[in-house]
């Protein structure tokens, strides 16, 4: 997982908001994964842990290259069914993460997705690793989700999907999800922001 600053936010916000934003969904993702019922957590991380890491999870490293090859590092450092979350939808709890494992690890399926509507996908799981699972899948596309779950049925793959939740890429997203959680860090660090720099 990287620390993504969310530049996409600037403008209105600046990137010291933008990078408090995202440390505020990391910080509500966290506390999610921290409060599901699962056989361990990981977290895959480009540099050290700051302060915001909660006890209980173990720390690998990111491997280097594009998204995919991100994604594909991070199944690959794990053992058994796997599910891997970004950190920008702030929003998931442990009912809907428990749920997903659920949903791998009980079912015939061997994989599942959780697409967004934006045309990106939020979550996916794999029951094992699977090397090439995310080879020619081009990243941060508005058909990102469509190719991924093509490229999991190309392996003979089955997959379940997961309910679709919107991330955050950008400001009304950002907006959006701090009013539908407004009791999320998230939604209170949206609040405190200066108002004439990073709000409409």
């Amino acid at each position: 997982m990287r620390v993504n600053r969310k530049t996409r936010l600037c403008p209105p916000c600046s990137p010291e908001q933008a990078a408090r934003l995202a440390e505020a969904a990391l910080v509500d993702t966290l506390d999610a994964v921290a409060r599901t019922e699962c056989g361990g957590r990981t977290i895959v991380l480009e540099g050290p842990p700051g302060d915001w890491l909660p006890e209980g999870f173990d720390v690998v490293p990111q491997v280097q290259g594009g998204l995919g090859d991100r994604l594909a590092g991070a199944f690959s450092q794990t053992t058994g069914p796997a599910l891997l979350i970004g950190m920008d939808t702030p929003q998931v709890d442990p009912f809907l993460l428990g749920n997903s494992l659920d949903r791998l690890v009980e079912t015939e399926y061997d994989a599942v997705l959780g697409l967004c509507p934006d045309g990106g996908y939020w979550a996916i799981g794999m029951k094992m690793d699977h090397p090439g699972a995310f080879d020619g899948v081009p990243m941060s596309t508005g058909r990102t989700g469509e190719l991924q779950l093509k490229r999991l049925r190309e392996m003979e793959m089955s997959v379940g999907l997961l309910p679709e939740m919107s991330d955050i890429d950008y400001f009304e997203d950002a907006r959006m999800v701090a009013e539908g959680w407004p009791g999320s860090e998230f939604a209170k660090v949206f609040r405190s922001l200066e108002p004439s720099s990073c709000q409409s």
